[in-house]
This record gives structure tokens, sequence and C-alpha cells, in this order.
């Protein structure tokens, strides 16, 4: 059986960055998780002495304070400042670009329109930017759209690991209704790569692999673009998980990981599969 990986695939330029932050600033601690991937969370725990705080409430004073990738909420920030905590900002820039828009189209008097998941914490950080909350909208399909106190003018933003033409329904369903619609494609190039090499590659495969962290956004939605060519596609954290009858009788495995999955989570997957169809 031969082993194939995706054209473009695993750690996107925010999450790199990210790492190389936290590894600069041992024993600190990350607010909410740093990443999805909770191997590479433990690595730089054991490694780095990088601890985490899921809470306001449990940030001590004199903690120094990692802020994750998928950023967090606005007053949290402002708390974690006022406390005079020592804040290492790690939020990708992809992430930090929406925020802005919003604090910029609210203040303009955009009604401000988000397409995401309402409890992903990069719409949570994102939404938190709005100069009221009663002018900024979380919606993942256009019929939602209908129920919405909009005004003339509307402001449109994306979660970062969104697919494109997702987006692009919510847009023209704006478009057809609202004279003004700025739109801003918020969507991250990393994204579109990963997810269209996936694409590529399970059209060809007999069993795809996809490697990231469950709770992932963008590895869920690399493992949902596998399915659809290649049903026999499996979303898994490590090499643990996998199973040998999944390879039985299998020409190529495809392998595809999540934004979030550090290359040496990647190898260990391929020589895992090689000792099983060995």
């Amino acid at each position: 059986m031969k082993i194939e990986l995706a054209s473009s695939y695993g750690f996107c330029y925010g999450v790199k960055r990210a790492i190389e932050i936290a590894e600069k600033h041992q024993n600190s601690f990350t607010y909410g998780p740093l990443i999805h991937n909770k191997d590479e969370i433990n690595r730089l725990k054991d490694g780095f002495n990088i601890g985490l705080v899921e809470s306001i409430d449990d940030v001590k004073n004199d903690d120094t304070i990692v802020i994750r990738t998928h950023g967090i909420p606005k007053d949290e920030l402002a708390v974690l400042k006022e406390q005079k905590n020592e804040i290492i900002n790690a939020t990708c820039p992809y992430v930090t670009t929406p925020q802005n828009i919003v604090a910029k189209m609210s203040k303009e008097g955009y009604s401000v329109v988000v397409f995401g998941d309402r409890e992903h914490p990069e719409i949570k950080g994102v939404v938190s930017y709005a100069e009221s909350q009663k002018d900024v909208f979380v919606v993942l399909e256009p019929q939602e759209l209908e129920l919405l106190p909009l005004k003339k003018r509307v402001a449109i933003v994306s979660q970062t690991t969104k697919k494109p033409e997702d987006f692009a329904k919510i847009v023209t369903a704006l478009i057809s209704k609202y004279k003004e619609v700025r739109v801003f494609n918020t969507i991250c190039n990393a994204t579109f790569e990963n997810q269209d090499a996936a694409s590529e590659l399970s059209k060809r495969a007999d069993v795809m692999i996809v490697i990231g962290g469950k709770h992932s956004s963008n590895t869920k939605m690399l493992h949902s673009i596998s399915k659809q060519d290649c049903e026999e596609s499996y979303l898994i954290e490590n090499e643990s998980e996998l199973e040998k009858l999944w390879f039985k009788n299998k020409n190529l495995c495809g392998i595809s990981a999540g934004a979030s999955t550090p290359d040496w989570i990647v190898q260990n997957v391929i020589n895992r599969i090689e000792e099983l169809v060995d």
C-alpha cells in the first residue's frame, strides 16, 4: 500500500508563530489551549513548563499569560491588563484582522454579520470587539439572516477556517436584500490550501487519514471534505487510534492534517501505518 501526504497540510503560519512565541516564554501560562492539539500542548507543558488556565478567575497577578492563537474576548484582555499581568499576545494575525474590522465597522454604524460557529473561541473574541453587542450577529446559514434586525448598512466577516463557498452563500443573501454590504473575506489562505489539497487527494485515495484535534474546526472540515469523495475517511488525534482493518486491501492511503497538527505527530502516524500494513 502506498502512503501519500496531501500537497498542503499541517501547521499554518499562525500556529507556527504561536508555538515559537510560547517556547520563548517558559514558566508561563496559556489562557485557554494555545492551539487545538492536546499532544502538542502536553509537549509544551513537559518541555517548557507552560501551564494552562481556563478561566480569568484562575489567573494570578504575577502570572505571565500567553494569549492563544484564537484570541480572547476584549473584556477579558482588559482584565489581564488591569491586573498588570505580563501579556504575550500569540493571537494569529489572521484572527486579529476580523477583530479590527468588527471594531471599525460597528463604530461607523454598520450592523456586523459574522459567519462562523457561535461557541468557537475565535468567534467569541471577534464578536467582543463590536461597539455594541446589539449590532453584531453570528450566523451559519443564509436563512438565519431573515430574523435579524439589521440596519441598512451591513458589514460581514468570516471565521478564518470556514469554506469560501459557504461564506459566499451568506454574502449573496445579504447583497440581494441590502443596498450597502461591505464584504471582508477573512478566511485564511492556509485553510484554502489544506482543504483543496485534501479534496484532490481524497478523490484518488482508498482510505484517508485526517490528523488533528477532535475539537478543531479546521480539522473537522478537512475530514468532512475528505469523506465527500472517500467514504473511508477517519479523523484521529494520534497514531494510537489507528486500526489495522482500515488498510486491508487498500492501494492508496492519503494523509492530511489540521492547522494545529505538528509534523512529529504526522510522522508517528505514518510510521504506525507502515507497521500495520507490513
